[in-house]
């Protein structure tokens, strides 16, 4: 793999993607896309239903490789992911607590202190299907930090919740990035979180084409 230079801003360049495209059969969900997340950024990715953003997230995770097209990581830690949606049965006896250790050891004075970064600590440790939607997206945040990762992707996460909701998970999410320097890739359908959060922007358009023809979309 070759290793991504700092940018001139002295921002360490994490994700860059050249000319990447996804193929499945005889149609290209993306391509052409170009894109780079540096330390301490937040870039959006946008487009309506179907233009490729889950996967595009997923090639950025390296959880799938592209069709074409190169993609480089220079992590020395590891990469964190908060879906747009878990669902959590209300029978299921998950507490707070227990949803924040389900996927590593910690202890709980760093558990307590991601709890407090997110602004739940107060709640104590109540059943996790009795949260709000800005809540449960709030613990999702907290437990994806506890890993301290240096590169996070949020997927829409203000899916589903009210309007105040989603300006307080915004203004976590701008915390968290100041007091981590990670870089962040957001998943989103609000042009205006855009202009008021955003570093950089990668527009998605849904299409379809074969080989022979170049693709609308544009990576910022």
């Amino acid at each position: 793999m070759t290793a991504i230079e700092t940018s001139s801003s002295n921002k360490k360049v994490l994700v860059k993607a050249t000319n990447i495209g996804v193929k499945r059969g005889k149609r290209w969900i993306f391509r052409n896309v170009d894109f780079q997340i540096k330390r301490g950024e937040v870039v959006f990715l946008i487009g309506a239903n179907g233009a490729g953003k889950s996967t595009c997230t997923k090639v950025a995770l390296g959880l799938i490789q592209p069709t074409e097209g190169s993609i480089e990581r220079t992590l020395s830690k590891q990469m964190g992911y908060v879906p747009q949606r878990l669902a959590i049965a209300p029978t299921l006896p998950l507490t707070l607590h227990r949803m924040m250790t389900l996927t590593g050891k910690f202890s709980a004075q760093d558990v307590d202190a991601a709890l407090a970064q997110v602004g739940l600590d107060r709640l104590g440790n109540p059943p996790v299907h009795t949260l709000s939607g800005g809540e449960f997206q709030r613990l999702l945040l907290a437990r994806a930090m506890l890993h301290r990762p240096e590169f996070l992707v949020l997927d829409e996460p203000d899916q589903g919740i009210d309007t105040a909701g989603a300006t307080v998970l915004y203004s976590l999410i701008e915390q968290l990035r100041k007091n981590s320097n990670c870089g962040i890739l957001l998943v989103s359908h609000s042009i205006e979180r855009v202009m008021d959060y955003g570093d950089d922007i990668i527009v998605l358009v849904p299409h379809e084409y074969d080989d022979r023809s170049r693709n609308p979309n544009h990576g910022a």
